[in-house]
């Protein structure tokens, strides 16, 4: 008997340490899109843009946004949009249509690279606002705290009392 309670008790916390696991609800952009547009709070949109072919995007995927507490604040804050950076669909922002544009090697989508604002880096991480107007991108990898503070700066609105100097030199 006293065996089956111990096997029952550590099977109990298994369960219980796996369902307080966070995970992050990726969307692809038209979903995230249409959800800011209907929503009755919409909430700000997050794009992470990435390659298939880039480690540090590979890294932060299993480093970051699968650390607990980013996970869970960007899943209450932020729609979670994964971007490829040489994504072949088109996509519809604003009235315009961004196509793939052969080039080079593999290419780029004109959409990432508007939002990166011409510097073709992999990883950058793009923030929105509740109406899809650009906040900030992000060029480069974070680790968790560090890409928490930042999320945090534009998801708790502090970017709209104090510029990010002020903000990180508090931290």
């Amino acid at each position: 008997m006293k065996s089956f309670l111990y096997t029952f008790f550590i099977v109990s916390m298994l369960n219980i340490f796996t369902t307080n696991a966070q995970e992050v609800t990726w969307l692809s952009w038209e979903e995230a899109a249409k959800l800011a547009e209907t929503d009755k709070n919409p909430k700000k949109i997050f794009i992470d843009v990435y390659t298939d072919w880039c480690g540090w995007c590979k890294k932060m995927d299993k480093d970051t946004f699968q650390d607990a507490t980013v996970a869970a604040y960007m899943e209450k804050n932020f729609y979670m949009v994964k971007l490829d950076g040489e994504g072949k669909e088109p996509i519809e922002f604003k009235g315009k249509t961004f196509k793939f544009i052969p080039s080079g090697r593999n290419g780029y989508h004109e959409f990432a690279a508007a939002l990166m604002q011409g510097k073709l880096s992999y990883p950058t991480t793009i923030f929105l606002d509740e109406k899809m107007n650009m906040l900030s991108p992000i060029p480069g990898y974070q680790k968790a705290e560090p890409f928490l503070n930042i999320a945090k700066y534009f998801g708790d609105n502090i970017y709209k009392e104090k510029d990010w100097k002020a903000y990180s030199e508090g931290k």
